[in-house]
């Protein structure tokens, strides 16, 4: 059975090997024949469906029947719910599964039909990842808040040393930037997050001679 793997990350500083060597171990244990493979880096959970080009490209494998089975590694790799459940309901009218290995569990049984357990399973765990991420926004933002009410200065000031190595770190996107492409286009042909890119540019703002950077 042809089959693709999604895994996501976060940030950049994250890697997605665990999750693909279990999703791929347990394709070999039921001799599913993992066809493609997506892989997303600094992609946050919030992120757009019109941002998600893998998914679209998922689709585009289950419109044309390439594919008849994705594995993730859990719900909330697929995003926010308003995410979540079109893309799995348009994965269904294809014919194809979506396996998630943390409890190990697929939408589509043996014969092709749907499995209750599993619909019930991923609205609400797709629900419940969400708050959890909204619940932490707001401890984060009430922590921020309260840190300026106390006068607090957030954040450790970035000295040259710290900015080179940014700029050193980041050469793709100065390039793009110095080519004044926009944060959009960066971002689709990096792969790195909005978060990053805006840094990199406010840093590379206040640099005498920015051109010296980022040359290809």
């Amino acid at each position: 059975m042809n089959t693709a793997i999604l895994v996501r990350v976060s940030t950049n500083r994250q890697d997605t090997d665990r999750q693909l060597s279990e999703l791929r171990d347990i394709a070999r244990v039921n001799k599913w024949d993992v066809t493609h493979t997506f892989e997303e880096h600094g992609v946050s959970r919030r992120a757009s469906a019109e941002s998600r080009h893998n998914l679209a490209a998922i689709l585009e494998l289950a419109a044309s029947g390439q594919i008849k089975k994705l594995l993730i590694h859990e719900v909330s790799r697929l995003g926010r719910p308003s995410i979540v459940h079109p893309f799995v309901e348009k994965l269904h009218e294809h014919g194809v599964s979506l396996y998630w290995h943390a409890q190990r569990i697929e939408t589509l049984l043996p014969d092709g039909k749907r499995n209750p357990a599993a619909g019930i399973m991923l609205a609400v765990l797709s629900e419940m990842a969400h708050a959890e991420v909204e619940t932490l926004s707001e401890r984060v933002k009430s922590g921020l808040a309260q840190a300026r009410r106390n006068g607090r200065t957030l954040g450790r000031p970035e000295g040259p040393e710290d900015v080179s190595r940014t700029m050193d770190k980041h050469k793709d996107i100065v390039f793009h930037l110095n080519c004044n492409r926009s944060l959009r286009h960066i971002h689709r042909v990096t792969g790195k997050s909005q978060t990053t890119i805006l840094k990199v540019k406010r840093l590379l703002a206040h640099l005498p001679d920015a051109r010296q950077y980022g040359s290809k």
